[in-house]
């Protein structure tokens, strides 16, 4: 696969034409697989779960499963400040891969590649919440246990300006949360709020299953201590008896000797 850094080098085809065709044709795939897998769901959650399933994330995730960065041929520069590990390169690639596919072996080859390799990726978008702003998603969670403000975020970048990569940490009420990284800083800003959604929820997670625990500890421990009450009431009754039947007796003994002395007497 050619990435445009070298066929500008070696002025030869590149890939451009072939991943303006395998977006489409993936788009075609999902979304088919989409309406097909989810019949209850609105035209608002399917677009959302075929966003997600085909962002440039999801794709890049793709190509490195399958190690697509290791087959681009990549101009010397690119190469060099990390190319062959870039999403938006390797989003790129799967895209022109798609094509490749469809034009040499037609559609129902394509769609099986395509569903195999991103039946996973649908699956995790049917389960994104609604809103597909993960700040505003993680700052609603946030809100509702107790932190304030809004999310900020601390951009830096390294590299050359035609191939910088910026980094977001993102911040909120004085707590450093998730960071991210992306070719532009609104990508490096999405990834840092996606990665503060997982912490948080994790943690809201993280604390009920500890919530749930303590309260069976203490539900079990009431009812242990309840059931001794119950023993000691029982041991109770039965010294209370014990007693009453000792004072019968020894009042009885009392009363016997009494009159026999008595008797005795006269």
């Amino acid at each position: 696969m050619t990435h445009r850094s070298f066929a500008f080098e070696h002025d030869e085809p590149h890939n451009e034409r072939l991943e303006f065709l395998g977006d489409s044709i993936l788009g075609l795939i999902i979304a088919e697989r989409v309406f097909r897998e989810f019949p209850d769901a609105s035209e608002g959650d399917m677009s959302r779960i075929k966003t997600n399933a085909v962002s440039e994330k999801a794709l890049a995730d793709v190509a490195r499963q399958i190690d697509l960065g290791s087959h681009l041929r990549l101009g010397r520069g690119e190469a060099k400040s990390g190319g062959r590990n870039k999403d938006s390169i390797l989003s790129d690639t799967v895209e022109a891969l798609i094509a490749a596919t469809y034009l040499e072996h037609g559609m129902e080859v394509t769609r099986q590649i395509v569903e195999g390799l991103l039946s996973e990726k649908v699956e995790e978008a049917s389960h994104l919440p609604p809103n597909l702003d993960w700040q505003t998603s993680f700052e609603e969670v946030a809100h509702t246990i107790g932190y304030e403000g809004t999310m900020e975020f601390e951009i830096t970048s390294t590299g050359p300006d035609h191939a910088r990569v910026f980094t977001a940490v993102a911040s909120m009420d004085g707590r450093t949360w998730g960071t991210g990284s992306g070719t532009s800083q609104k990508n490096a800003r999405h990834a840092a709020a996606e990665a503060s959604y997982g912490m948080i929820t994790r943690e809201v997670k993280a604390k009920a299953q500890k919530a749930n625990a303590e309260a069976g500890g203490t539900a079990a421990g009431g009812t242990a201590a309840g059931d001794a009450t119950g023993g000691g009431a029982r041991a109770g009754n039965g010294t209370a008896a014990g007693g009453t039947a000792a004072g019968g007796t020894t009042a009885t003994g009392k009363t016997g000797s009494g009159k026999a002395t008595a008797q005795k007497k006269a």
